[in-house]
């Protein structure tokens, strides 16, 4: 089975961006905000949005399943307040749980938070606990930057986050750590914000001893980690400048990396410098970057050519990568699966 760890719903109808235009219009003018019964999308609506997107290229590309989770840049937690955030979490989580509902043998979700800048995190645990428990989402994407771009909220590793650590060990849920929309004009968002954010996550762990609280916490990094597995030396040194463990053991039980890394070489870098039992397959699809690489003439983000051109990694090595280590991160995924005797 190929497992897709990071998929979102990038191609959803219209109809969800002109609610959420209106939203924000009302915001900024003090109206009265539309009501989420106001949003009418059909399930043929929806089924049309998948089965000629994502699905049609899960079955070209030959993955099996997706975790699947809203549009990253249409979080935009800055916007608004925890009112008007977490009306558009609602919204969006449960258009998740229609198409997983619609798709099972293709998608399980994924939630967003309703976040907010400022806003004590205890304030997205009732929204979490519903998107588990009501749902069966199998994992988070936790904002480590709600601002959008300025980080004004306290690092990771910080006590503002134990609510939310400690709701998702009680729940055996991972979180990816994944920003939206940055808003900072030096930060493109999927070029600059995105990738400072994988590796900004990575560091705030590093400098901590988070996981001595949280044992059993875990974190994806997506879009491979950012510039960790290029930089692994420096971080490698700068933990023993900090007298932190060696990175394997300070920080590898818990945190994971993901394949949202679109040529070769980047693929060949992360499963060299990065232990195979940490990386999880992903493409993102349909994500940043959706066009033909002139140098291969495949798209760039068709990763699981990445791995199966590998010549460094057996066959064992791809099957926990496609398939075991998901199932081991996400041990609802996992349950699920079992479930349904796969």
């Amino acid at each position: 089975m190929i497992i897709d760890v990071h998929g979102h719903y990038t191609t959803a109808p219209k109809a969800l961006e002109e609610w959420r235009n209106r939203q924000v219009a009302a915001y900024g003018s003090g109206t009265a905000a539309p009501s989420p019964a106001e949003l009418h999308i059909s399930d043929d609506e929806l089924r049309e949005s998948i089965e000629t997107n994502q699905l049609a290229k899960m079955r070209e590309r030959g993955s099996d399943l997706t975790v699947f989770s809203p549009r990253a840049s249409f979080m935009a937690h800055h916007i608004g307040d925890f009112g008007v955030s977490s009306a558009w979490a609602g919204i969006c989580n449960e258009l998740i749980h229609r198409v997983c509902q619609l798709f099972p043998d293709h998608f399980i979700g994924a939630a967003m938070l309703p976040q907010s800048p400022g806003v004590d995190p205890r304030t997205c645990l009732p929204e979490l606990e519903r998107c588990v428990r009501e749902f069966g989402f199998v994992g988070i994407n936790l904002n480590p930057d709600p601002s959008g771009g300025h980080w004004t909220s306290p690092p990771l590793s910080d006590r503002h986050w134990y609510p939310i650590y400690e709701k998702m060990c009680e729940l055996d849920i991972p979180a990816m750590i994944h920003v939206s929309t940055s808003c900072n004009a030096c930060f493109h968002t999927t070029g600059a914000h995105y990738l400072n954010a994988d590796t900004t996550a990575f560091m705030q762990c590093l400098t901590s001893d988070l996981f001595k609280d949280f044992p059993t916490l875990r974190f994806l990094i997506p879009h491979g980690g950012g510039a960790v597995p290029y930089h692994w030396g420096r971080f490698r040194g700068l933990a023993q400048e900090l007298k932190k463990p060696p990175l394997a053991q300070h920080l590898l039980d818990n945190i994971y990396f993901d394949t949202c890394v679109y040529h070769q070489p980047g693929i060949d870098l992360l499963t060299r410098v990065i232990p195979v039992r940490n990386i999880l397959f992903a493409s993102e699809m349909i994500g940043a970057v959706r066009g033909i690489d002139p140098e291969t003439g495949h798209h760039y983000d068709d990763t699981r050519r990445y791995i199966d051109s590998s010549t460094q990694l057996d066959v064992s090595q791809k099957a926990m990568i496609f398939e075991g280590n998901a199932r081991r991160v996400f041990p609802r995924l996992d349950a699920a699966l079992k479930a349904r005797g796969r």
